[in-house]
């Protein structure tokens, strides 16, 4: 079963801990909602998932309650034993590490798995990108992130969110909010709310990298949302000098006179291949 509000209080008092403040630990402790995100996961027997912070292992009991093989990540260290003694008589294997610094490819080996994680603030945009970059095997995400991260991470061009990690994810996969999460189903209550993200990476990027290659087109988003305010023919100047920068521009199809939040991911691509043919 998963655990409850007290029965998380007591698991820990018992072992003389405390959620970190430090590593943005708040546990979810709420039957419901760890068994609402193991059905929006939409995984069940067949599937293989990894779960980011397992902490208590109450999201992971309800990923077992699926049928779903499950890796469980923690990075604290304090937690570990805890968890191992909580999860694994489930079937469950539980890893110590840094989701950051994790050797993923000999984790996981060949895919597809999916990813189920209730991701702190300071390491939820940069982990879901390296992921995406750099961890094929996974295929599918559902994360749990504070909602302004959940948002910029699934935005559209022309709406406030939209930025350069947006285009990034963009590139590699599809990305939607599927549900909001209340702060008081957390210990400790934070003082944020959260939303769910699903990320479904394509079969392949959104742009061809034989016409512009994904670091040539983060480069140029970089650059135009650094001076998001700014037209592109002058936030962009510093990658091209205008000789060159406006003839790609046309090439584009993109009119000197947009801001990056209004080029799509597949409008960056066609610029930085016009970029690469004027070289």
């Amino acid at each position: 079963m998963t655990l409850s509000r007290s029965q998380a209080a007591d698991l820990l008092a018992r072992h003389g801990l405390a959620p970190s403040r430090a590593l943005g630990q708040n546990f979810v402790v709420d039957p419901n909602t760890v068994r609402r995100i193991a059905r929006l996961a939409g995984v069940g027997p067949d599937d293989r998932v990894v779960e980011i912070g397992a902490g208590l292992g109450s999201l992971t009991r309800a990923l077992v309650e699926t049928g779903a093989a499950v890796i469980a990540v923690e990075v604290d260290r304090g937690l570990v034993p805890v968890l191992r003694d909580e999860v694994e008589p489930l079937g469950v294997r539980v890893v110590e590490g840094d989701a950051l610094a994790l050797d993923w490819p000999a984790l996981l080996g060949d895919g597809p798995w999916v990813l189920v994680a209730n991701l702190p603030y300071n390491i939820a945009t940069p982990l879901v990108c390296e992921l995406l970059e750099h961890v094929p095997a996974i295929t599918r995400m559902l994360a749990m992130v504070q909602r302004e991260v959940g948002e910029r991470l699934a935005a559209t061009p022309r709406t406030p969110a939209y930025g350069a990690v947006s285009v990034r994810v963009a590139y590699w996969a599809t990305a939607r909010i599927v549900g909001r999460v209340p702060a008081t189903v957390f210990l400790p209550r934070p003082k944020v709310e959260s939303a769910l993200v699903e990320v479904e990476r394509r079969a392949v990027p959104a742009v061809d990298p034989a016409e512009a290659g994904y670091d040539e087109i983060d480069a140029l988003v970089r650059a135009g949302f650094g001076q998001r305010r700014k037209m592109l023919r002058n936030s962009l100047g510093a990658m091209a000098a205008p000789e060159r920068l406006g003839p790609a521009l046309a090439a584009a199809g993109v009119p000197g006179t947009a801001r990056a939040e209004e080029l799509d991911v597949q409008a960056w691509g066609r610029l930085a291949a016009a970029l690469r043919g004027a070289a």
